[in-house]
């Protein structure tokens, strides 16, 4: 299977789950139990959409693309800088 057709797969399960909005996609990644894949959904609109409340959400999908298991990993502004 290919990554973006993983991709699509992932954002057609995880919008049928949450309902919410996609915004993009931060990770793909095939591993030995199938495919890791990261997306950016937005949680919550705002004017301007500079201050979008976006989520991060990691999806774990077998090797035949079904949904494995998924969990929000981050939530945050969508102008806000990461401190490390």
């Amino acid at each position: 299977m290919r990554s973006i057709d993983v991709i699509r797969l992932a954002r057609e399960q995880i919008n049928e789950i949450t309902g919410l909005p996609f915004d993009t996609v931060s990770r793909c990644t095939k591993d030995d139990d199938g495919w890791i894949v990261g997306i950016e959904l937005i949680e919550m609109r705002r004017i301007p959409n500079s201050c979008d409340l976006l989520g991060t959400y990691e999806l774990r999908l077998d090797a035949d693309g079904n949904l494995v298991s998924y969990q929000r990993t981050n939530r945050y502004q969508r102008g806000a800088v990461e401190q490390k």
